[in-house]
C-alpha cells in the first residue's frame, strides 16, 4: 500500500501489557468509529505493513488498546513504539454538508460572499493553534482561518467552497 492512498490514523505511543498490547494515540475526535478494525497498517523502516488486530478496545476514551497478531511479547511490542498507523482512504467514513477531509479539498475554489472568487486551495496548514486555508490569488498567498461560522457552503460535485469571512481579511493579503 503506498502511502499517498492511505490517511494517518495515529500513533504507538506506549506498551500496555508483558503480552504485546500496545496504547495508539488516534488522530481523530471520535475515536470510537475505529473500535471495531480488522487490520491497520503500520509504518516500519519506510513501509506499511499490514498488521492484523486480535482485540482493540478504548482506553481512557482517548487512547486505542491493540493486540495485534504475532506480537506476542514486550520485545515484539518494543519494535513497534512510536510507529504511525495508517488506513486507506476508502475507509474514512463519507462526510456531507459542509464538513470535509483536508485532503479533500485539495484544489477546491474558494469564494467569499462579498469579495467573490478568491482562489485555489492549495493546501491547508494544520500545524498552528487554528487551522488555515491556504489560497492562491494569483500568485499571492491568502490565509483564512477554518471556522465553522466561516463555511457556508461545501459543493463537492463543482469543486468550491464559499465562504463568509470578515470584511478586509482577504484584502489584507492583496
Amino acid at each position: 500500500m503506498q502511502k499517498e492512498k492511505c490517511f494517518y490514523l495515529g500513533k504507538i505511543v506506549k506498551k500496555y501489557s508483558f503480552k504485546g498490547e500496545l496504547l495508539i494515540k488516534l488522530d481523530t475526535d471520535d475515536p470510537e468509529e475505529f473500535v471495531e478494525m480488522e487490520s491497520v497498517f503500520v509504518e516500519v523502516h519506510k513501509n506499511l505493513i499490514p498488521f492484523f488486530i486480535e482485540e482493540s478496545s478504548l482506553h481512557k476514551s482517548e487512547l486505542l488498546r491493540i493486540k495485534f497478531e504475532d506480537v506476542d511479547s514486550e520485545a515484539d511490542a518494543d519494535a513497534l513504539l512510536g510507529a504511525a498507523l495508517y488506513l486507506p482512504l476508502t475507509a474514512l467514513p463519507k462526510l456531507t454538508g459542509n464538513q470535509f477531509y483536508y485532503h479533500e479539498v485539495i484544489g477546491f475554489t474558494i469564494s467569499d460572499q462579498r469579495f467573490g472568487v478568491i482562489g485555489t486551495l492549495v493546501s491547508i496548514n494544520d500545524s498552528t493553534a487554528q487551522a488555515l486555508f491556504e489560497i492562491d490569488h494569483n500568485g499571492k498567498e491568502v490565509l483564512i482561518p477554518i471556522n465553522d461560522s466561516f463555511i457556508k457552503k461545501v459543493d463537492r460535485t463543482a469543486k468550491s467552497i464559499l465562504l463568509d469571512v470578515p470584511e478586509g481579511l482577504i484584502e489584507l493579503y492583496l
